[in-house]
């Protein structure tokens, strides 16, 4: 299954933010005494923590299928019969906010909140999520249907029969998918911040933070400074970058400050959870080589308003990364690879707006 596991990263990457990156099976894990980050199955979207204090509940990121985030409603609902009283997303992709609907529908009196440039590209894209699955925007379902129609991967690489079983379900989940999406309607944040502020939940202070522009302009992240966790959202995706889009030259910059945070436990917005600094400081190199190497090039050459991607790609190396993401993973390296050459495009696109 670990190449369909990557395979699923890829889509992700390359298309639609809501097919997982890695996990098979809905995980829980405790991180501190009432905080909790659940990992959802695949397809139900990115990463959900949940916050209990003494009189209310503070929930990061609402995932994306709503049986997801009505199964995680149920969970919080074991743990205490105190009120979710705020949601916070991350940041706009969908996958970590189409839940909010199913939160305001069990809790009305929630706060949902977002940073202010987060809530503006929510109001734009969100309301438009069923129909962009319906049309097939991101190509998802042509890449599984070929992927079967070939027995190989998007790499090349031969299927086996494990792996087609699993693009036949992919696919015929698919449809459920839609039909969820088209009985909830979209629900923006209804409060916005651009400044860094607290909330006393009861007895536990959370701390909200935009730390600067990352994998998108409104990056959000949550501290518990108490506890010594970091939620990170998709600035931090294991075991590779979410590089849809972004902002690579300042992204290195925040990922900085995020490690300048006094944690010894880090939530990602995808992937399992992180218990040191390392690969936040991975992340930050790896944007900060693709900047560097691309103003040289651009340095010695031109502007990239007057070049192409293809004129310079082929001077941005990031093959010394591919290691130490990836070690000896066959699987994860193509993955790696597909994931450099995109950061590369980023880079490229984020220069010619300068």
């Amino acid at each position: 299954m670990r190449k369909i596991v990557v395979v699923g990263m890829l889509i992700g990457l390359l298309a639609a933010p809501t097919l997982l990156w890695g996990q098979t099976e809905r995980k829980v894990t405790k991180l501190s005494e009432s905080v909790y980050e659940i990992q959802h199955a695949q397809g139900g979207g990115g990463n959900t923590t949940v916050i209990i204090g003494d009189r209310q509940v503070f929930v990061v990121d609402t995932c994306f299928l709503p049986s997801a985030a009505r199964e995680d409603i149920a969970q919080i609902r074991q743990w205490t019969d105190k009120p979710v009283s705020f949601v916070l997303n991350t940041h706009f992709h969908n996958d970590h906010n189409f839940g909010n609907r199913i939160y305001m529908d069990a809790f009305p009196a929630v706060t949902i909140i977002a940073e202010v440039e987060t809530k503006k590209d929510m109001d734009r894209f969100g309301p438009g999520s069923l129909m962009r699955e319906e049309k097939d925007s991101y190509g998802i379902q042509k890449i599984l249907q070929k992927m079967l129609e070939t027995g190989k991967a998007q790499d090349g690489s031969v299927l086996s029969e494990d792996d087609k079983k699993e693009v036949r379900e992919m696919l015929v989940r698919r449809p459920a998918v839609i039909e969820e999406l088209r009985k909830v309607k979209f629900q923006s944040a209804t409060l916005t911040f651009d400044h860094d502020f607290s909330i006393d939940i009861g007895n536990r202070e959370v701390q909200v933070k935009f730390l600067g522009r990352g994998n998108t302009s409104g990056d959000a992240v949550v501290y518990l400074p108490k506890e010594k966790i970091v939620v990170a959202g998709d600035l931090v995706a294991h075991p590779l970058p979410n590089v849809l889009d972004g902002y690579p030259s300042e992204w290195s910059q925040t990922l900085q400050r995020l490690a300048q945070l006094d944690a010894d436990t880090i939530v990602p917005g995808h992937g399992p959870i992180l218990h040191d600094k390392t690969y936040i400081y991975l992340l930050r190199d790896l944007m900060q080589s693709a900047v560097e190497q691309m103003n040289e090039k651009l340095r010695q050459t031109a502007p990239a308003m007057f070049q192409t991607i293809d004129d310079v790609k082929g001077s941005v190396d990031l093959s010394a990364f591919r290691e130490r993401f990836a070690g000896n993973d066959k699987d994860l390296g193509a993955a790696f690879d597909e994931v450099a050459a995109r950061l590369v495009k980023l880079v490229f696109d984020e220069a010619r707006l300068r």
